[in-house]
């Protein structure tokens, strides 16, 4: 019960922070950012959403610049929750992990804000970021992957998200490697920690509505589902981004040039009456 208590205080402040934005976007517009307009979201996380969240951040950014705390020390930190996030809901504690996770993805859009505003961003500092973002997500799948570990149906659900969200990275980051653009497509990490956070945060609730039920798909359907959505959504998002990163790289190989065909020279064959052995 007391686990119910976290997802309705996460939906008290979602409430409260929808009502907050509102008011701003009546009274000054949206709250445009560079990285969204950027960005321009997608299916899943759309434009208007990730503008909230930014403009809900932007005050934090100026007071972690007055403490003197770098871009790296807010990646790393973030680490922390994340654990705690994986931890929680390897106990089934999903309302608290949803808080940790959110709290983890909040420092993992901050360190990059504040790389910006301190003007020290780096590609040494991309690599530590990228390196907590896998460490981070890993974290909470693993949660699920103990939780459920008794379940195989949702055990393979969960281990297909996994996948699916690594490869989803890994096509991005192999596209730069390459030196093609990384192909735009839906199940990003900001999406597929959205997907998990809103679905643990409504787990508890299942779960105090539908308690006496046998069902365990019943009982605990937010987390399910959020789940399964990302394990189709992300593998298929990989095979469309595969499919594209594959046609960039042939349209981008030279053409091979066949050599002409030299013209038929009857003469030029060589037969066994043409061979003359000699006397000894």
């Amino acid at each position: 019960m007391r686990d119910l208590y976290f997802s309705l205080g996460m939906i008290g402040f979602v409430v409260i922070l929808l009502a907050a934005y509102g008011v701003r976007a009546l009274l000054h517009g949206r709250a445009r950012h560079d990285r969204t307009d950027a960005d321009g979201g997608s299916v899943f996380l759309n434009k208007a959403t990730m503008e909230m969240f930014y403009w809900l951040l932007n005050p934090i950014i100026g007071f972690l610049a007055a403490l003197r705390i770098t871009p790296n020390m807010v990646t790393l930190f973030s680490l922390v929750p994340a654990l705690g996030a994986g931890v929680a809901v390897a106990f089934g504690w999903f309302g608290l992990a949803a808080m940790l996770a959110t709290l983890s993805t909040f420092c993992d859009i901050l360190d990059g804000l504040l790389a910006r505003q301190l003007g020290v961003g780096s590609e040494a500092g991309e690599v530590i970021d990228a390196a907590a973002d896998r460490y981070g997500e890993f974290f909470l799948f693993g949660g699920l992957i103990y939780y459920y570990r008794g379940h195989d149906q949702v055990l393979f659900i969960v281990l297909a998200a996994l996948v699916g969200g690594f490869m989803v990275s890994y096509t991005t980051a192999k596209a730069e490697a390459m030196g093609v653009p990384a192909p735009r497509g839906a199940m990003r990490r900001s999406e597929r920690a959205t997907y998990l956070i809103v679905g643990a945060g409504f787990t508890p609730i299942a779960q105090a509505l539908f308690g006496g039920s046998p069902s365990l798909a019943l009982r605990e359907l937010p987390i399910i589902l959020a789940t399964t959505i990302i394990a189709v959504v992300a593998n298929i998002s990989v095979l469309q981004r595969l499919s594209s990163i594959i046609a960039m790289l042939r349209a981008r190989e030279p053409a091979k040039v066949v050599p002409p065909l030299e013209p038929f020279d009857p003469d030029a064959i060589v037969t066994k009456t043409d061979v003359h052995v000699g006397s000894a």
